[in-house]
């Protein structure tokens, strides 16, 4: 059962008995859930490089790109194209190098700004103890690229990509994996916080709780309707809750 704390702004609901800031390690999504982008240079960068490596001419368009990794949105437009999977397969990496070398050679022209209360989030989770980490359908090179740009690479110990995991849970479990294996503790809390109903599935089909921030493309609604361990308007919301729990918050400031 979740238990609602609003106020005119913003909007938390929390799990009764899940305390969202005492797991042992997170997995932060990237895209939407700690940054978004103003440009269109990874989204492009798909057709591009497809037509760079194979020749074919391939839309994004009718493909599900929020919450997906980057090699099944690859996949899915090729298949949407009515692209044959033994005419691209065998050139998929040489396309996902192709991608990884767009954004190197246009790194400068990025555009991205971080969601509210990120930094203070992930100072708030670290000053606890608990370890971070990344679970993003981004290529490595381009994640950290990301992670990098706008100042938050040093929080990050590690992290789980699509190079290797079409499949989100798949890509998840990786990210798990290498945080167990970092806190070399068992068992261990990991949370995974994503803003797509793709990151609650994963979460759960790995059997990990999940916080989802509705600062992507997904409302608040659309979330919470998936029963997530914490559904958040915002981290600053989240962040709001933290702080009353700690006993300093203006009692006006949430309605019970």
């Amino acid at each position: 059962m979740l238990t609602a704390k609003e106020t005119v702004e913003t909007r938390v609901s929390i799990r009764d008995g899940f305390v969202w800031d005492a797991q042992d390690a997170y997995l932060f999504d990237i895209d939407g859930t700690l940054l978004r982008s103003r440009d269109r240079i990874h989204f492009n960068s798909f057709a591009s490089s497809i037509r760079e490596v194979t020749g074919f001419e391939v839309s994004l368009t009718g493909v599900v790109l929020h919450g997906g990794t980057d090699t099944a949105i690859l996949c899915e437009a090729f298949a949407l194209a009515g692209v044959p999977r033994q005419a691209w397969e065998p050139q998929l990496e040489a396309i996902l190098e192709a991608m990884r070398q767009t954004i190197a050679s246009r790194r400068g022209e990025l555009d991205l700004w971080t969601m509210p209360a990120v930094e203070e989030t992930l100072t708030h989770l670290a000053g606890r103890g608990a370890l971070l980490g990344l679970a993003t359908g981004n290529l490595e090179m381009i994640g950290w690229t990301k992670v990098e740009e706008v100042g938050l690479r040093e929080w990050f110990r590690f992290g789980g990509f699509s190079d290797r995991f079409p499949v989100r849970s798949a890509m998840v479990a990786d990210a798990a994996a290498k945080a167990r294996q970092l806190l070399q503790t068992l068992p261990a809390s990991i949370c995974v916080v994503g803003d797509t109903p793709r990151d609650i599935e994963a979460a759960r089909a790995n059997e990990l709780p999940v916080i989802a921030v509705a600062t992507g493309n997904y409302s608040f609604e659309e979330l919470a309707a998936l029963d997530p361990d914490v559904c958040t308007s915002s981290l600053a919301a989240l962040m709001a809750t933290a702080t009353v729990a700690e006993g300093v918050a203006d009692v006006n400031q949430v309605t019970p």
